[in-house]
């Protein structure tokens, strides 16, 4: 089945305040996704009288007409629940209430996790029949991205709430990244039907009496071997797989720079194949894949990373783009309706 893209312009909230170098690389990427797609509306929430002089130094042009101020910031620091009901005009706060409204499409932050995850579950709202949100990353393989849900938006999984992610995944990888039918594994100490905790062995029954294109039980290495398209696990597991990952970029660096330090024959040897390197490097750098998208909320929702830059920051907005013009949420939303799942939702949600 092929996508109907939406032609309306995507109209992408980025919180200026979010990150462990905002506002400087919000602002920067921001105005570069706006000055590159003229699909796309983006818009910054913070602390206008901040984010004006911080364009005027760079000598950036951005609409003021496009900055929303927001006067609060939830802090790295902050704990979640409480930052959200004290922080009112904050702006992640106020950047989730206007995708609420339905006035945007999207909202971009790479601050306080907790808070974006938190915001977007109960302000934005969660998808009617969608009992948990996650939040799925991407990782490369040998044939092209693996994409693991749940990587942190829940430690604690039910059975039916992997189903959903199941779900939700599959959804997002058809549209996305075009493949038909994405194959699905569920992440277990074994390939066994019989392998796996109670939370796993429940799981693999519940996901055999559906359609989607389960294939079982899958190991840790299966992930970067591509055998699956979709890699499932709660997001305890997941959020530790996520961040092994974030650190492998700069071991395989620490590692080439032990070698070309053995010998001159060595560092030639890595200086002429550079580029090559170079390549290859920039498959697992999470700067190029931006954020992460929370599905099962009722609008667009991405989060990055705290160390993001402007290129994160761009990437970002584009994701969000891509989920807009090819209408993801409404199509969880309407899978969840003839997978009938509206009636167990709330059960599940005890």
């Amino acid at each position: 089945m092929t996508s109907t893209l939406s032609t309306v312009p995507c109209k992408v909230i980025v919180d200026a305040m979010g990150g462990d170098n905002a506002p400087l690389i919000c602002v920067q990427g921001a105005v570069q996704a706006q000055k590159e797609n003229s699909d796309i509306e983006v818009f910054l929430i913070g602390r206008k009288l901040e984010l004006e002089k911080i364009l005027k130094e760079q000598t950036l042009y951005f609409d003021p007409e496009r900055i929303i101020d927001a006067s609060e910031v939830i802090e790295m620091g902050d704990k979640p629940a409480e930052a959200i009901k004290v922080k009112k005009d904050s702006s992640i706060v106020r950047g989730c209430e206007l995708i609420r409204s339905g006035k945007y499409d999207a909202f971009v932050s790479a601050g306080n996790t907790g808070a974006m995850m938190a915001a977007s579950t109960f302000i934005i709202g969660r998808i009617a029949g969608i009992s948990r949100a996650t939040m799925g990353s991407f990782f490369p393989n040998e044939s092209g991205i693996t994409t693991i849900f749940d990587v942190g938006a829940n430690v604690d999984s039910k059975p039916m709430h992997l189903l959903e992610f199941a779900l939700m995944g599959s959804i997002f990888v058809r549209e996305i990244y075009g493949i038909t039918n994405p194959k699905i594994g569920l992440l277990s100490v074994g390939e066994e039907d019989s392998k796996g905790n109670k939370v796993t062995l429940e799981t693999f029954a519940l996901l055999k009496k559906t359609n989607l294109n389960f294939i079982g039980n899958i190991e840790g290495r299966d992930i970067l071997k591509g055998t699956v398209h979709i890699v499932l696990c709660d997001g305890f597991v997941g959020n530790i797989v996520l961040k092994f990952g974030e650190g492998f970029k700069s071991f395989l660096q620490h590692l080439l720079k032990q070698q070309a330090e053995k010998s001159l024959y060595a560092k030639i040897v890595l200086l002429m194949a550079r580029n090559t390197l170079r390549k290859a490097m920039k498959s697992v750098d999470p700067q190029e894949y931006g954020g992460v998208p929370l599905l099962g909320v009722k609008g667009i929702s991405i989060i990055g990373h705290g160390s993001s830059g402007p290129k994160a920051i761009k990437n970002m907005v584009l994701r969000a783009r891509e989920m807009h013009q090819k209408r993801i949420v409404q199509r969880i939303g309407d899978a969840v309706k003839e997978y009938g799942l509206e009636k167990e939702s709330d059960k599940n949600d005890q």
